[in-house]
């Protein structure tokens, strides 16, 4: 069914907070309080009734500027403390309802937008005493800015803490003082890195740039801004900082010369050109290095109006929204009263790959996992691998050993399945064959607890059909992982005909809790990642019988925004287990589903892929990067039926209106629930570009109609070029997708 409803923005999760700050209140306000925590030091206490984080809406920012009406006016008051009254939670950040609502509002009211933010939080340094953000957990976006205007900023020092401008993510950048303020506090080059990779920083590395003053304990935060506001009180140091602060950045043209080349160099390499803001907000900066901070903040606000409500910024709210909702999702209809079963202990069955990925993916949150497999060899090797994995450390880029220490007692390896017994999910991961899944099950099942799940990792054949034969069906259901596992964020749950709703609800919340994104999808040949996958990997191999060339489609999926090309993700995939997907969709849809006769060519050969090290390209060279291949070449020949020149746009249509057919005959089927789980699961399963927004939020902004337009000249190709019931009714009644 097509989503009649707006999804709601993420808020951090947070509860009521106890600190010292128990003065006398002066005015309660809906999400804004003012208290004195000592006679000369006024609090302002952000906690939003019913909220699990602050935000900041017109409202509260309107609450806001009628206290520092009334602060600004004090000639007694030594400091200003500006708090949250939810723990781990400082602000995260503006509305993005509104932001939402506001996209069509001409650039000049962006400006206006941006000037009357920058206006309210500048007054934080203006003040006639010293202002301290006391920040404890979540602190972002409008957040972090309001806290950049405080003279000093002291955070907590614990592991939820978190400073950052993730505007970038949204196709903008910081709008209220973010890129004129920060450059002056932490410097020029700190500030470009924050703002342009919209990456937060911890505790300590904000007091080692110069970020925040000091890190405390979380049940210190409040006592030591007070201490510092006694300091600064005493010093005067924050009045100097203020003169500083509002003037040019004090830098050679040389240094800025070569931050600037630098800096997009990067930025070019890691956006492919795709996102905007990062270069819009690196040229800000470097622009306004010059100038005093009202004339920076002029330059910021006036970026900002290219940025808001563009293309890009809209595709990323959306993604955003789909993942927030995401969040919230059950799993099942709204109406359903479901409580999720507990999952304490997990078993994976299978050592390869997969069954790795997923163990550590459980091991890292703490969840003992049995690994079994048939082969000790191949057991011995799982178990190491897992422990490597979950003992990764970052910073010496290699295992750490507490870490080791930590995880190891949570894996056991064995050959016998009758260990998995006492777990509470036993998720089959072995090779893609239905007949030996069946027999696997028939062993495990009588070994199982009553209320055990049992679960399959299978990426293509049909969990009803694996089900035959249980004794209990309702627990039994799909939970399909994507490669790699550490990774890939996307985990679809299938419900076969018999899955119980509170079997879905349980593995959806098993999903959550180790980080992934579930989405429910009916059962049915490839699921949904994979029946809309194979369609456009297909016509790719079609494609080069028809005289394209590997480089130019592949090119053409790049240029698109794909993080590889089809081909190439051919050969990461596996070109065996590509031709066995395909005739399993061969099987289900013989009318519109094509056979490319290389890939049986490829591999009769013995050219599987990345791992056998050659397919459509070699990988026989140190960094195993795809690279032609002249003995590919001889292969193909003979397959090649016509030459033709295809351009870009040519390649790109072939690529992805069948992807765009296919969901919408998964949609007219009920695979999924909503359109929204398509083009989070195409995002988060495949790497379809964040920047379009999905594959059917893009289909909407071109219309059904220029779609239909579009399939006219592959009308020839026959029924997998053929539009669907929903696509003709949507051109006909001006019906989108998201409505």
């Amino acid at each position: 069914m097509r989503n009649n409803g707006a999804p709601a923005p993420a808020l951090a999760p947070g509860c009521p907070h106890l600190s010292p700050f128990h003065g006398h209140d002066i005015m309660a306000a809906a999400t804004i309080t003012l208290s004195f925590p000592e006679d000369d030091i006024a609090a302002l206490t952000l906690d939003m009734p019913d909220k699990g984080a602050n935000i900041l809406s017109t409202p509260v920012l309107e609450e806001l500027d009628a206290h520092l009406k009334t602060l600004e006016t004090r000639k007694d008051l030594a400091g200003l403390i500006i708090r949250s009254g939810k723990p781990n939670m400082f602000i995260a950040g503006a509305d993005l309802r509104e932001f939402a609502a506001s996209l069509d509002i001409e650039a000049e009211e962006t400006v206006a937008m941006c000037r009357r933010g920058q206006t309210l939080f500048q007054r934080l340094s203006k003040t006639p005493f010293v202002t301290v953000a006391a920040i404890g957990g979540i602190c972002l976006g409008g957040g972090a800015e309001l806290a950049i205007w405080c003279d000093r900023r002291i955070l907590s020092n614990d592991d939820k803490t978190q400073f950052g401008f993730p505007e970038v993510k949204l196709g903008l950048m910081p709008g209220w003082g973010g890129t004129a303020r920060t450059p002056r506090i932490v410097g020029l080059s700190n500030a470009v890195e924050m703002v342009t990779s919209g990456e937060s920083v911890d505790a300590a590395t904000a007091v080692k740039m110069g970020l925040a003053t000091q890190a405390v304990a979380a049940d210190d935060l409040d006592a030591a801004a007070i201490r510092l506001v006694r300091a600064e009180q005493q010093s005067g140091e924050y009045r100097e900082d203020r003169q500083t602060y509002d003037a040019p950045i004090e830098i050679s043209e040389i240094e800025l010369m070569f931050l600037g080349a630098t800096a997009s160099g990067y930025i070019q390499q890691k956006t492919d050109g795709n996102y905007p803001a990062p270069i819009t907000a690196l040229e800000t900066m470097l622009g306004a290095a010059g100038v005093d901070i009202d004339a920076a903040c002029q330059m910021e606000a006036e970026a900002m109006g290219g940025l808001f409500g563009s293309p890009v910024n809209r595709a990323l709210l959306n993604v955003f929204f789909l993942t927030d909702r995401n969040k919230k999702d059950t799993g099942l209809a709204a109406t359903a009263e479901v409580t999720p079963g507990e999952i304490n202990s997990i078993a994976v069955v299978g050592a390869g790959i997969m069954g790795q990925g997923i163990t550590a993916a459980a091991v890292r949150r703490k969840i003992p996992a049995t690994i079994t497999d048939l082969s000790a060899e191949a057991l011995a090797v799982g178990v190491q691998k897992v422990l490597e994995e979950v003992s990764y450390n970052k910073k010496i880029k290699g295992a750490d050993v507490e870490r080791s220490v930590e995880y190891a007692p949570l894996i056991n390896g064995t050959t016998s399945p009758s260990e998995t017994a006492a777990c509470d999910l036993v998720i089959e991961a072995v090779v893609e064959r239905e007949d030996i899944k069946k027999q696997l099950y028939a062993e495990l099942e009588p070994l199982l607890a009553p209320e055990a799940i049992l679960a399959s990792n299978t990426s293509t054949i049909p969990i009803t059909r694996l089900a035959e034969g249980l004794k209990r069906p309702d627990r039994f259901a799909g939970l399909h992982f994507f490669n790699p596992v550490r990774k890939m964020p996307l985990v679809e749950v299938i419900r076969g005909e018999q899955t119980s709703d509170e079997t879905v609800a349980t593995l959806v919340a098993y999903a959550k809790r180790i980080g992934k994104s579930p989405i429910v999808v009916a059962d049915g040949p490839g699921f949904l990642v994979n029946r809309l996958l194979l369609p456009y990997m297909s016509e790719a191999a079609q494609l080069l019988t028809e005289g394209a060339s590997a480089k130019a489609i592949d090119r053409a999926a790049k240029k698109f925004g794909m993080p590889m090309g089809p081909l190439n993700l051919f050969d990461v995939v596996g070109l065996d287990t590509a031709l066995y997907a395909g005739a399993v969709m061969k099987e289900a849809f013989p009318e519109r589903v094509i056979e490319p006769a290389i890939l049986p060519a490829l591999v009769e050969a013995g050219r599987l892929g990345v791992k056998s090290g050659l397919g459509f390209y070699s990988y026989q060279n140190k960094k195993k990067r795809p690279q032609p291949d002249p003995e590919f070449d001889k292969l193909l020949a003979p397959l090649v039926t016509e030459e033709n020149d295809f351009n870009n746009a040519d390649l790109r249509s072939r690529l992805f209106l069948p992807m765009l057919l296919e969901a919408t005959r998964a949609l007219e089927e009920g695979i999924v629930r909503d359109v929204r789980d398509v083009d989070l699961a195409l995002i988060f399963g495949i790497g379809y570009p964040p920047f379009k927004g999905g594959l059917l939020f893009g289909s909407d902004v071109l219309g059904a109609e220029r779609i239909l337009e579009m399939l006219k000249p592959f009308e020839d190709l026959g029924p997998r070029y053929q539009p669907t019931e929903m696509l003709l009714n949507m051109a006909q009644t001006g019906e989108k997708f998201y409505q």
